[in-house]
C-alpha cells in the first residue's frame, strides 16, 4: 500500500461503512477452472484476512457478482461475508446494490466498491469510494478514485481494506493485537 494517500481520498475512506466488491477479477485473478462436476476458483488468503479484519473493525462486507457460482458461495460462507449477491442477468449490479443500501440504511457516499471491468462501472460511478484493481480495464480505472498496486486475486482487496482501515484509525489495533 502506498505510504501516503491524498487528504481527499482519506476523507472518502474515513466515511466508509459498507465494503462491496466484485468477485471474478477482483477476489480472483479471473480464472475459472471447470471440469467434471465442479468449478474451481483461486482466492487469495490475504484478501480473505483483509475482509475478516474489515468486519472486525465494524464494516459490513459484501460481494456483488453477475455470475452465480457455488465456489463463490462456499468462500463467502467460510469468511462469513455479510452480503452475497449473485444476480446473474436478472438485475444489474447498481440496482442490486441500491436494494441493499435501502435495506441497510447506508448511502452510496458511505459505500466502497471495488471492480475490474466495465460491468462494474455503474457502482463505481456512484460509490463514495470507487476502487479499481491494478489490472482493471482502462474504463474502470478511469472511473475509480483510487487504483490498487496489486492486481485482482493477488491482494488488491486487502490493499483497499487496509487503506480504509488506516484512514479510519482502525489499522493499528490489529497490528498491536497480532504483535502480542
Amino acid at each position: 500500500m502506498p505510504a501516503k494517500i491524498s487528504a481527499a481520498l482519506r476523507r472518502r475512506a474515513a466515511r466508509i461503512q459498507l465494503f462491496l466488491c466484485d468477485v471474478d477479477g477482483v477476489l480472483t485473478d479471473g480464472s475459472i477452472f471447470i471440469g467434471g462436476a465442479h468449478e474451481f476458483k483461486r482466492f487469495n488468503i490475504r484478501d480473505g484476512l483483509g475482509l475478516v479484519l474489515a468486519r472486525r473493525a465494524g464494516l459490513k462486507v459484501g460481494w456483488v457478482s453477475a455470475r452465480p457460482s457455488p465456489a463463490t458461495k462456499m468462500r463467502a460462507d467460510e469468511l462469513k461475508i455479510d452480503f452475497l449477491v449473485q444476480q446473474g442477468d436478472n438485475l444489474g449490479k447498481t440496482a442490486a446494490i441500491e436494494r441493499l443500501l435501502a435495506r441497510e440504511k447506508v448511502t452510496w457516499a458511505e459505500t466502497c466498491f471495488v471492480g475490474d471491468d466495465i460491468i462494474d462501472l455503474g457502482p463505481l460511478t456512484r460509490a463514495g469510494l470507487a476502487v479499481a484493481v491494478g489490472d482493471a480495464v482502462a474504463e474502470t480505472q478511469a472511473a475509480a478514485h483510487w487504483v490498487t498496486q496489486a492486481v485482482g486475486g493477488r491482494g488488491a482487496v486487502r490493499e483497499a481494506v487496509e487503506m480504509i482501515l488506516r484512514a479510519q484509525g482502525k489499522w493499528n489495533q490489529f497490528q498491536e493485537k497480532y504483535a502480542e
